[in-house]
């Protein structure tokens, strides 16, 4: 049987992210600015915060999903869907499906500064307005891919023969990986996906090109090819925890206003409407 070349992808850049006060209570950075909408499609913005109780007040969403990662801390979160609320540790997901909208808010606990990632991912046309869902993701819950010396964490999509059942809207691969120094591991992903890296700890070598990148920078994936699917290779210099998010493009308009994001200024309107009479919640 003839063996298949293997699709090996590169790391088209590489950023640093940098925290900004914004208050005493609340520091944070783009590792994805908004307003790039095709360079990263699926997803829109990924913000890192670092932030106490009163930082954020009770808001709306509409037209997409918010995917909340802490890196440490605790943050307690209330919803409009459920009535319910919960507390999320180090390690652990929120995944909100915010569709139709919904109205929550997400605050550190009492004396506690919590230090979070949230992404946004858009929602296809015909998912906007879908009916909203939270997926709660205890990271000593989800399936997990060991390696030697790495381990690898797969909050959705899937790693080699290890698969998430968390359920998308958009095709998304989000994996948690971390790694002892000198350790090797690679993760595949379909070639049609566009994502990034970024890096919590440590430092190491990425993608086919050796690209060497460490702490506070986040890394661009290289183009896919024109494959079914490829991979791309880790190396750690030295203990590394980094996390990597890639999707499948959506490719339609984004209108973006605030916490909504549809596909025409009109769906913003309504929205905005909606929301200020009291009818936003279906």
């Amino acid at each position: 049987m003839e063996n298949k070349k293997i699709f090996k992808r590169e790391i088209a850049a590489v950023r640093n992210v940098h925290l900004h006060e914004h208050s005493h209570i609340h520091s944070a950075g783009p590792v994805i600015e908004p307003g790039n909408w095709e360079k990263y499609d699926p997803f829109l913005l990924l913000m890192e915060d670092k932030f106490q109780k009163g930082a954020f007040d009770i808001h709306p969403h509409r037209g997409i999903e918010t995917v909340t990662y802490v890196i440490d801390g605790a943050i307690e979160h209330y919803d409009s869907h459920s009535g319910e609320g919960g507390v999320l540790g180090p390690g652990d997901v929120q995944w909100m499906t915010a569709g139709s909208g919904v109205v929550h808010n997400e605050v550190p606990s009492e004396g506690i500064t919590a230090h979070s990632l949230q992404l946004w991912i858009n929602l296809p046309r015909e998912k906007k307005m879908t009916a909203p869902r939270y997926q709660n993701l205890k990271g000593n819950e989800v399936p997990v891919r060991e390696e030697e010396g790495a381990v690898i964490r797969i909050f959705s999509g899937s790693s080699k023969d290890v698969g998430s059942p968390t359920l998308n809207h958009v095709p998304v691969t989000m994996v948690e990986a971390r790694m002892e120094a000198g350790a090797s591991v690679s993760q595949d992903l379909p070639g049609s996906y566009k994502g990034i890296i970024y890096i919590i700890e440590g430092s190491g070598v990425f993608g086919e090109n050796e690209v060497r990148a460490s702490k506070g920078q986040v890394l661009e994936l290289g183009n896919g090819g024109d494959i079914e699917t490829g991979e791309i290779n880790f190396t750690a210099e030295e203990s590394l925890r980094f996390l990597l998010y890639a999707g499948e493009p959506v490719k339609e308009p984004v209108v973006a206003r605030g916490p909504f994001v549809m596909n025409t200024e009109e769906e913003i309107r309504v929205a905005y409407q909606e929301y200020m009479q009291g009818t936003f919640l279906k």
